[in-house]
């Protein structure tokens, strides 16, 4: 079947198209979709506001990834970061860079997977762009988000002796990436070929429709825990830790055989021969949440589940290193995804 030329709409049409259903379930959205800017009314809470740009051939590959949960996955990276600053996301705004390849239904299903993700999640559409491409298909969305002043968590709040978790299990969005490209490799080969996910579908989930750790920020906030630093994975656990450290001024040990890793991300490394503790260590786009919290809550922590203690913070001098399993210390280095590669 024949899409619809985005042309016979025109741009405005194509806003009423794609948004016209869109209904503001936040009260502090006054204004949403149709006017020069959206009106939000956040009167004693912190803003929090992160943008995330998606580009064609960099962060996403059409051959594999389907629109609905391209759109999904872009909602969802930008709560993600909201949640690592101990906040909740409200707003987008979405911005597309479109391509005269793509028809009108193509972007119905973008936004099908995007207002899923703002379903779910609870947060509104609200405005945002679209401009022709030359380069593919860009996106570019901006999450707006709140917390309490008292509740805002930054990178460089972690303290000597601080206690460090991550949620989740790491490195299974990499493995699926993997995957992914080595059977986009077999279908160019042969057209006959039919991809096997078979026993994979928790890899394939982790890359192709992730999920932001709202979870693990509502059960803090019920057990009165505000951590000292936090970030969400989507570099690699090894450069996002680094960061916090780095902007902490703290060293850090992390333990190797504390890592979480789910058995087919372990199945799957050594079917590619690949280090399971390096894949989790430098992954990426696991949208895990690392943080830190004083020793002190250590018995506190035991209420808080899908959470995982991995580690401790040090004085700087010290360093950041991996404790291997057999008790050895390797010095930790930020080998996760460059975006200017």
């Amino acid at each position: 079947m024949k899409g619809t030329e985005i042309a016979t709409l025109g741009e405005f049409g194509l806003i009423d198209r794609l948004t016209g259903d869109i209904q503001l379930t936040q009260p502090t959205s006054l204004k949403g979709v149709g006017d020069d800017a959206a009106v939000l009314d956040h009167a004693g809470k912190q803003i929090l506001v992160t943008t995330d740009l998606l580009l064609e051939g960099i962060h996403f590959d059409l051959v594999y990834v389907p629109l609905k949960h391209l759109g999904y996955k872009a909602a969802v990276v930008n709560f993600s970061d909201v949640y690592a600053m101990n906040g909740n996301p409200q707003q987008i705004t979405v911005s597309l860079g479109i391509s005269k390849r793509f028809t009108v239904e193509d972007l119905e299903d973008f936004y099908s997977g995007l207002k899923l993700a703002c379903e779910i999640y609870g947060v509104d559409i609200v405005g945002g762009d679209t401009t022709s491409s030359l380069t593919g298909f860009t996106i570019s969305i901006t999450c707006i988000g709140s917390a309490d002043k008292d509740k805002v968590v930054y990178r460089n709040g972690a303290k000597d002796t601080d206690l460090l978790y991550v949620s989740g299990d790491l490195g299974a969005s990499y493995m699926g990436l993997q995957l992914l490209e080595r059977e986009k490799s077999v279908f160019e080969g042969s057209s006959e070929v039919q991809p096997d996910f078979t026993g994979k579908e928790y890899l394939l989930e982790r890359q192709l429709k992730p999920e932001a750790r709202k979870d693990i920020v509502a059960q803090l906030a019920e057990n009165g825990i505000v951590p000292t630093a936090m970030i969400d994975i989507s570099d690699g656990l090894s450069s996002d830790l680094l960061h916090i450290c780095k902007q902490s001024n703290v060293g850090c040990q992390l333990f190797e055989e504390r890592l979480p890793i789910d058995y087919q991300t372990a199945m799957m490394a050594e079917t590619f021969n690949m280090n399971v503790t390096t894949v989790a260590l430098n992954g990426g786009e696991d949208y895990e949440l690392l943080f830190t919290v004083p020793l002190t809550l250590h018995e506190k922590m035991s209420t808080v589940s899908g959470i995982h203690l991995i580690g401790h913070i040090t004085k700087p001098e010290q360093g950041c290193y991996l404790v291997t399993r057999d008790g050895q210390e390797m010095q930790l280095r930020a080998q996760g995804w460059n975006h200017l590669e």
